[in-house]
């Protein structure tokens, strides 16, 4: 990727986070904003652009250093929002911004200018080969949220396992904002998170790993079904079907993959709904074997049951 829009990317989104900061109160971090303040930027980005964003895009790219910029569309639309014409529009006046600051003379603007840039990456690389010469406590950092609905897991506490080698495992519970914090002197962090109505997994991250942040549960929907017709919850079993519904497209391709075999069997939407919201001894069985999404919708599924 060319490091120098990387740059403008970066400075792109000091600008959207002043923008928002001037009538609402945030942290002035955007890697920090969580939950309601997405949605409220969300929110004030559609009454400015007509344009819009999901959750699950503001995680990609805004919240962490992705290896590649964002479609152009988008980089137009967030430009718009802190006051330019366009990507292109904002990238050139930056540059004159960075220049003016830096002082620079017109004939040796552009060869400074270079020096200056490969100097300010290359400072952080060298701190953090010095600091990594020494022991240091890692914190690891992980928000959970839900696969299907895209959405941070908050109505319950999470159980979380911390496995430690050659040591007893540590035992914590997520907070109230669906989130997780351990510090470690380890690089490497591996534990088990489970949930009431989740499927249970286990995750191993590396400290530097720029996808440590953000962990996807799958729904369990067999004990979810189990409990609303234990209960006799008709409210809730239809919501979700709502759910389920909205969430996958009307014609999406549903494959059940028979094990041991070469065979597949194609299910409608509806069908596939009523199986997963009727538990049954299938339902308990079932594994999803890959998702495909199409604007925030399944539009290809593939599952077997074991």
């Amino acid at each position: 990727m060319n490091t120098k829009k990387t740059y403008h990317f970066s400075r792109l989104k000091e600008q959207i986070a002043t923008t928002f900061l001037a009538s609402h109160a945030a942290s002035s971090d955007i890697r920090a904003w969580k939950g309601d303040t997405i949605t409220d930027f969300q929110e004030d980005l559609r009454s400015k652009t007509k344009g819009s964003i999901s959750e699950k895009w503001f995680y990609t790219y805004m919240k962490n250093d992705t290896e590649k910029l964002p479609r152009i569309d988008m980089l137009n639309l967030l430009s718009t929002y802190v006051g330019f014409e366009n990507w292109n529009d904002f990238v050139a006046k930056s540059e004159i911004e960075v220049e003016a600051e830096l002082e620079v003379e017109p004939k040796t603007s552009s060869r400074k200018f270079s020096k200056l840039f490969w100097l300010v990456l290359l400072l952080p690389l060298l701190a953090f080969a010095i600091y990594s010469m020494y022991p240091t406590e890692n914190t690891f950092t992980f928000c959970f949220t839900d696969a299907d609905q895209r959405e941070a897991i908050t109505k319950i506490p999470l159980d979380i396992e911390v496995i430690r080698t050659n040591e007893s495992s540590l035992y914590f519970k997520s907070d109230s904002l669906g989130c997780f914090s351990y510090t470690t002197s380890e690089k490497e962090l591996k534990f088990v998170v489970k949930s009431p109505y989740h499927k249970t997994d286990t995750i191993v991250r590396h400290i530097n790993s720029s996808s440590h942040k953000t962990v996807q549960l799958q729904t369990d929907d067999y004990a979810l079904m189990l409990l609303y017709y234990a209960n006799g919850n008709k409210e809730d079993w239809q919501k979700r079907r709502v759910q389920l519904d909205e969430l996958i497209a009307d014609n999406a391709q549903i494959y059940r993959v028979f094990p041991n075999t070469i065979g597949i069997e194609m299910y409608s939407k509806k069908e596939f709904i009523n199986l997963l919201t009727i538990p049954t001894s299938s339902l308990k069985k079932m594994q999803i074997l890959d998702k495909i999404y199409a604007n925030e919708q399944i539009v290809k599924l593939k599952f077997t049951i074991q």
